[in-house]
């Protein structure tokens, strides 16, 4: 019991060490906005999602005993996550910044207040609250790790890695595995199936970077010199 313990401790720190390079990896991006003044084609689903996801897992983190290793690392990624969709705000093209605007108050401000009052004044038992809080949050955090796919399109059509950066895959699929294994050790339904998921669909991003990727090198090498 002691080593369970234990290892669900260990485990528990390297995701939060990997969650927030999850949610750090796109600065990189975010500087290239910033500096061209403009997101160009890049999507704001997946930090829309993400906000709504580490939102919720904050406040699950908060309300159940023993789970404050999952509300501190979801609160920091909330705080990051507003900040890429203010700048998606700020930067993007009229009609994504209409669509940022349209989802952010759906999602981020409508749904997300509209659970936390059910929850906070109509279930008034802690366990149906949890039960509540998890569903949800296993449901929009598969939405999150599946909302980068969306970027699979655009690879797709123009052959190319560009729009889907590869250590947002990576870390997506680093930290599927890290806490799908730390839910097990927890038995944490609510944390193992949105995390399997999120494994599975970062293998899938990293396997469709590293086809495009090497497709890309391998048209730069045969291109003429003059």
């Amino acid at each position: 019991m002691a080593d369970v313990v234990g290892l669900s401790f260990i485990f528990g720190i390297l995701g939060n060490i990997i969650s927030v390079l999850l949610f750090l990896s796109p600065i990189k991006t975010f500087i290239q906005i910033v500096s061209k003044g403009s997101t160009g084609e890049f999507e704001s689903i997946p930090y829309i999602c993400t906000f709504l996801a580490t939102s919720l897992w904050t406040y699950y983190g908060l309300i159940k005993p023993g789970a404050l290793l999952v509300a501190t690392v979801n609160g920091f990624g909330a705080v990051v996550e507003l900040v890429f969709v203010t700048l998606f705000l700020i930067f993007a093209p009229p009609e994504m910044r209409a669509k940022t605007a349209k989802l952010a108050v759906i999602l981020d401000l409508g749904f997300l207040g509209a659970v936390m009052l059910v929850s906070k004044y109509m279930l008034l038992d802690d366990e149906m609250r949890i039960n509540m809080i998890g569903t949800l949050g296993a449901f929009v955090n598969i939405l999150m790790y599946g909302s980068p796919l969306a970027a699979l399109r655009a690879v797709m059509e123009t052959r190319s890695v560009e729009y889907m950066p590869f250590l947002l895959s990576l870390c997506s699929f680093l930290n599927g595995g890290v806490w799908t294994i730390y839910a097990v050790l927890v038995k944490d339904l609510f944390l193992l199936v949105p995390n399997a998921v999120g494994f599975i669909l970062g293998t899938i991003q990293l396997v469709v970077y590293a086809r495009y990727s090497n497709l890309n090198n391998d048209q730069q090498y045969n291109e003429p010199l003059i």
